[in-house]
């Protein structure tokens, strides 16, 4: 459980140090340059990420802290496919759904967050799922604080044609993640029959 933690303190905090310590990110910056910044902020969190994704894998044979009913993996899926949309929203220029939401992305990964926490009830699980959802929550406030401030504009609309490539890439996603993908990369099928 301690690499799980370690990697979630390490994955989420390089992701929020422009909210909590943006002097720290400025003096990084002119200390190495823009892509110095990048090249460093990239590596830590490749680190971090194959840190989380291991240490959970070691701490995911948990005892249950709740054993969600069976159809709840159904709802989780559902809300799965609202997280890809969004997704594939925020990596496309803006339609609907990216202006609406605002921050698709972050939005995603609030979705997924929670759809997760949903479904699974061991304690690795609880605690890598509750934190990312934090996390979103955290940057979001962030986010709204700075577009207040006017250090951040938001991405004008373009199409509503992108709406629909969000809902194709998101749904097609969505469909072969529940199909294969899910299985074969976590090792888990995500709905209980």
């Amino acid at each position: 459980m301690s690499l799980l933690i370690l990697g979630i303190v390490l994955f989420l905090g390089i992701h929020l140090i422009r909210v909590v310590a943006p002097g720290f990110r400025r003096s990084m910056i002119s200390s190495f340059g823009e892509g110095g910044w990048k090249i460093g902020y990239s590596v830590v969190s490749v680190i971090s990420l194959i840190l989380l994704i291991y240490g959970f894998g070691q701490a995911r044979d948990q005892t249950p802290i709740w054993s969600p009913p069976f159809w709840m993996s159904h709802i989780s899926a559902l809300l799965m496919l609202f997280a890809l949309i969004c997704l594939a929203a925020s990596l496309l220029p803006a339609g609907y759904i990216a202006v609406k939401t605002k921050h698709p992305m972050v939005l995603s990964v609030k979705i997924w967050a929670f759809a997760h926490l949903l479904s699974n009830g061991d304690g690795a699980a609880i605690l890598l799922f509750a934190a990312f959802l934090a996390w979103g929550v955290i940057l979001r406030i962030a986010l709204k604080r700075r577009e207040r401030a006017g250090e951040i504009t938001l991405r004008p609309f373009v199409s509503a044609t992108y709406d629909l490539y969000a809902v194709i890439i998101g749904a097609v996603a969505w469909a072969l993640i529940i199909w294969k993908l899910h299985a074969w990369i976590i090792g888990v099928s995500p709905l209980v029959m």
